[in-house]
């Protein structure tokens, strides 16, 4: 999908697919542009991907009709401008908890090139944009989206007021962190982090944006939340599958022979 088909997608409830990308090989896009996705999830929060490598990342996924969305560290407009200069298609922010914080990553997604205090009084509304200055930032900015990571428990308390501010394109679901922060970390059938995944989808679709989540553990979960409503599948990463599958054939391998297990990273030292 090319990022406006994205954005439709979300707001009107059609699901999208998507996985999380952690390698830079030159290989691995053709591949992946395979698979029937919709977009890539690169991560550059808990992965070093400095900032060419990321803008070629970015320009070969978006050339095979995926739409890249990149995660940046921290809840940083001037991170967002910088991912959005390098060819993403949508900024991923994470542990989001306040309204400002959205504000301010709405302005720098939604409102490029401004900055300082002409786009401070815009998004304040003591300042109006010009009939021609409004139609030159649409069009500057169509293409861009803005996802919100839901990852604690003040993202949920704030939720409602979050979901005030205009232009945001869809919540995203960090399970790891909020787990976690719900105090009930990695239990991801365990009711109270079931009943927030519930909460952030409603929410989410009464406001027309897309509900989403990153997650790992199988698929009967993705297919159950799928039901429910949420529209923003991103199952699993490059590395994690590539963990998962080579783990599993290696022990077939040594059954058969009669070789011992070694010890093994747990899985969980895979999570991002």
């Amino acid at each position: 999908m090319n990022t406006q088909e994205l954005k439709v997608a979300l707001k009107h409830g059609n699901r999208v697919y998507g996985t999380c990308i952690t390698s830079p090989s030159p290989k691995l896009p053709g591949h992946i542009g395979q698979l029937g996705m919709d977009f890539v999830f690169i991560d550059t929060e808990h992965i070093s991907i400095d900032r060419q490598e990321l803008s070629w990342m970015c320009h070969a996924y978006k050339a095979l009709g995926l739409a890249p969305l990149v995660r940046i560290p921290s809840p940083d407009p001037y991170a967002a401008t910088m991912v959005l200069d390098g060819g993403a298609s949508g900024v991923i922010v994470p542990y989001v908890e306040t309204v400002e914080q959205v504000q301010a990553l709405r302005g720098a997604v939604k409102y490029r090139p401004l900055r300082g205090q002409k786009l401070e009084r815009i998004l304040d509304g003591t300042e109006t944009c010009s009939e021609e200055l409004g139609r030159y930032l649409q069009a500057y900015n169509q293409q861009n989206l803005l996802i919100i990571n839901i990852e604690s428990k003040p993202a949920l308390d704030a939720l409602d007021d979050i979901l005030q501010v205009p232009d945001i394109d869809a919540l995203l679901i960090g399970p790891h962190d909020l787990s976690c922060n719900l105090n009930v970390p990695e239990q991801y059938d365990h009711p109270v982090f079931l009943q927030a995944v519930d909460e952030i989808i409603d929410k989410a679709r009464s406001h027309g944006i897309g509900a989403g989540i990153h997650y790992w553990m199988g698929t009967d979960r993705h297919i159950e939340w799928a039901k429910r409503g949420m529209n923003m599948i991103i199952h699993s990463s490059d590395i994690t599958t590539f963990i998962e599958y080579l783990g599993n054939d290696l022990r077939t391998i040594k059954q058969a022979l009669g070789d011992g297990e070694r010890a093994a990273f747990p899985p969980e030292s895979v999570n991002i």
